[in-house]
């Protein structure tokens, strides 16, 4: 007579139940079945006598390998991936698995077998790039493209400069190509932080830099070994505050970094103790992609199409005979149809162009794709250029959808129509002969105007009375 089984590991389990070992995986990560109950990784007899094996075999579907995984969490970060993301890689869902995100389903711990369910809903979090950020570490190409920049470039940061370090190293079989080889890994978290903790480096013209020209790091001054120590105005500037702002931490907080050099006065402070406490008390934020925009261009022959828009610039011209431009990096794809779009005789219309914090613009014609520039790192940024005149105002209200005095100039406009008021002066009223009653604005004449730029956007001045247009 047999030794009755009084505690089951995971292999006994599904051995009882006559499933696979996956599925039985997935029930107890799912919670289908009670957690263990017998010690870590072992289950009672009472647990497995309740079990049913119909639902634990029906809950499995799948599972998929790490790769297919991979590939539908690269898509749901966008389609063309943004530039300041690299794809999603098969080992990746290792480390997602580790951070409790996905359930091992069977394979190498590196490469596992998921829940095509579970990454699915992965998928749609809205924090994606956060998590991914945060839970997975990126080697040095991978790294490049999450900054943007140039694998020179990164070489740079991690080298000379000394402002990042790995955080571990896998080794990877080349085989042909030289056997095994030691690549370093870097904290994704960190890259992202590197925008925000060197404010004072242009990272927009070191993502412009074309390939064989010299980056703009180079002129840097590298961090001596230990030598990463921030003033009370350094940390001012990396938290975007007064100085009097981090004196008034140091009182209120006990838990602020003490300093590790300098003066009573001019006290120093560890940069990573520092950036570590920012990020704990909500003071920064770890940037997570750049800015995305919206363009709707319509041809000529009214058929149009929408564009996403990575890192839209955008510059207003304060004279209506001047040209207004709009930059932003794009899938080779969306450029091909933006330069169809806009290739005739009279150009693009933009129906509807939309960022963060902007309000709609649109165009009434003769919006032109003016340039095209790989950038060394193998981004794409497009150029779009359109006569100031043409500029207003989107409207989902006014036949046309386009307020043309919406925005203001420096100069009547020559292809104004309104008959009653000119475009000379920036005091919105509510009725034009043109556009009816409306809601959008018009612009009523009025003498001395001047333009100011503001950090949100173009602040115009008329007669003590002031006119914002947030859209820069």
């Amino acid at each position: 007579m047999g030794v009755r089984r009084e505690v089951y590991d995971e292999y006994e389990a599904a051995g009882r139940l006559k499933v696979s070992v996956a599925a039985w995986r997935w029930a107890t990560g799912s919670r289908l079945v009670p957690p263990a109950d017998a010690g870590p990784g072992r289950w009672s007899r009472a647990v497995m006598e309740a079990c049913d094996p119909e639902a634990v075999r029906a809950a499995l579907r799948g599972p998929i390998g790490a790769g297919a995984a991979a590939d539908r969490l690269t898509e749901a970060l966008g389609v063309p991936l943004p530039i300041l993301r690299p794809r999603v890689t098969a080992s990746a869902i290792g480390h997602l698995v580790k951070a409790g995100l996905l359930v091992y389903l069977g394979g190498e711990a590196e490469f596992p077998d998921v829940h095509p369910d579970q990454v699915a809903a992965l998928a749609r979090r809205r924090d994606l790039p956060a998590l991914l950020d945060r839970h997975v570490p990126l080697g040095p190409d991978q790294a490049a493209r999450r900054l943007g920049v140039r694998r020179t470039d990164f070489d740079l940061i991690t080298g000379r400069l000394g402002w990042l370090s790995p955080v571990g190293s896998v080794d990877i079989d080349y085989k042909r190509q030289g056997g095994v080889t030691t690549v370093p890994l870097y904290s994704a978290e960190d890259v992202a932080l590197l925008e925000v903790v060197h404010p004072a480096v242009d990272w927009r013209a070191v993502r412009m830099v074309a390939a064989g020209r010299r980056s703009p790091l180079a002129a840097l001054e590298p961090v001596p070994p230990g030598g990463d120590r921030l003033l009370l105005a350094g940390v001012a500037r990396i938290a975007g505050v007064g100085r009097a702002a981090v004196v008034n931490w140091r009182r209120r907080h006990p838990d602020f970094p003490a300093p590790v050099a300098g003066t009573d006065v001019h006290p120093q402070f560890d940069g990573r103790q520092i950036v570590a406490w920012l990020l704990t008390h909500d003071k920064i934020e770890v940037p997570v992609g750049p800015t995305v925009g919206s363009l709707v261009v319509a041809g000529a022959d009214g058929a149009a199409r929408s564009f996403r828009l990575d890192d839209p610039w955008l510059s207003l011209a304060e004279d209506a005979a001047d040209t207004d431009c709009l930059s932003a990096w794009a899938g080779d794809e969306d450029a091909d149809a933006l330069a169809e779009l806009a290739a005739g005789a009279s150009g693009a219309t933009v129906s509807r162009l939309t960022a963060p914090g902007t309000g709609p613009l649109a165009v009434l014609g003769e919006a032109r794709l003016t340039e095209r520039f790989r950038s060394g790192s193998g981004g794409l940024r497009i150029r779009v250029e359109w006569p100031a005149r043409l500029r207003g105002a989107a409207s989902e209200r006014l036949v046309g959808g386009v307020v043309r005095h919406g925005t203001a100039y420096a100069a009547p406009g020559g292809n104004c129509g309104c008959r009653r008021f000119d475009c000379g002066g920036v005091d919105p009223v509510a009725w034009c002969r043109e556009h009816g009653d409306t809601a959008q604005p018009v612009i009523a004449q009025l003498p001395r105007v001047r333009m100011e730029p503001s950090r949100q956007g173009l602040e115009v001045r008329g007669c003590g009375q002031a006119q914002h247009f947030s859209f820069v």
